[in-house]
């Protein structure tokens, strides 16, 4: 995984900034500290804090990098506020097919709490680690996983599982941009889907580490796990959703503060707010119940 560099008013700000752009948890990702802001006269602050961050590699080291540790202990290589609901279609609340629910909107103009990030993320997480390529300490390229060997893996996992609930799915799939999506047809598959895509999500990540092991030391694309396209509706509707709270920023004046999201969900939203002119994004609160609010730039 690359690094990402975000600066911010502290250290924390610009962590949380860093982990919107990733679009994982404080725990899934690793941080370097590049400058802080030094203190000046009276208590006042002078500069930014800078800080650069990853997703922790899933995988070990390769062979070469290992350590083992001496009897000595010397290490040396082995080897060599008021807040507005998403609409039905967003949220995915629901113990139907789709997992569609009930939801309110309203606006807040009232200020919003402090801990802003207060900038657009520049990713597909959530509370759970992010799918993608295995990645090891080492700069070395490594043997790409054959993809029909990929999309192999995963249907067959995936028809397994929807068998053991007693449910018949038929999986199909699609790569573009190394990102592997698997998408599952059927009727009455909402027992994969559940709240929010709670279960989809879970699946996603079981269906991921399955074919972490098959791939081994060889690299893998990101998974994306789909059912009756319900994850590209929800983005569809996610993005109509901002943009109409954007316009009710720019025409009333106000604030309006998203419920509680996933970092996933909160990096739509501020690539969304982006594209917007007149509007800015930021995430408040601590996870996991950071939100997005949108306001006038």
């Amino acid at each position: 995984m690359e690094w990402v560099e975000t600066t911010g008013k502290t250290v924390d700000e610009a962590k949380d900034l860093a982990l919107d752009q990733l679009g994982v948890d404080a725990k899934d990702a690793e941080f370097e500290l590049v400058e802080e802001p030094k203190s000046g006269l009276f208590g006042r602050t002078r500069g930014v804090a800078r800080v650069r961050a990853r997703i922790v590699p899933l995988a070990p080291p390769a062979k070469t990098e290992r350590r083992r540790r001496t009897k000595k202990g010397d290490d040396r290589p082995e080897g060599s506020g008021d807040q507005t609901a998403l609409p039905d279609t967003v949220t995915g609340s629901s113990t139907t097919e789709h997992g569609a629910g009930t939801a309110a909107a309203s606006k807040s103009s009232t200020p919003a709490s402090s801990g802003a990030d207060g900038a657009t993320a520049g990713s597909s997480g959530g509370r759970r680690r992010a799918s993608g390529p295995s990645r090891s300490g080492s700069d070395t390229p490594r043997e790409p996983m054959d993809e029909k060997e990929q999309m192999q893996v995963l249907e067959e996992f995936l028809t397994e599982l929807a068998t053991s609930f007693g449910l018949t799915a038929t999986p199909s799939s699609t790569m573009v941009d190394n990102e592997l999506t698997v998408d599952l047809a059927g009727d009455d598959l909402g027992l994969l889907v559940g709240p929010r895509l709670a279960t989809l999500d879970a699946v996603q990540e079981i269906a991921r580490n399955t074919l972490q092991r098959q791939a081994g030391s060889r690299e893998y694309a990101k998974v994306r796990v789909d059912v009756n396209g319900i994850r590209s509706r929800r983005s569809e509707s996610l993005t109509e959703f901002v943009t109409g709270a954007g316009q009710q920023v720019l025409d009333d004046d106000v604030e309006v503060v998203f419920e509680v999201m996933s970092s996933v969900d909160r990096k739509q939203v501020h690539d969304v707010a982006a594209g917007i002119e007149g509007v800015a994004s930021s995430s408040e609160g601590e996870d996991p119940r950071r939100r997005v609010v949108l306001r006038h730039a």
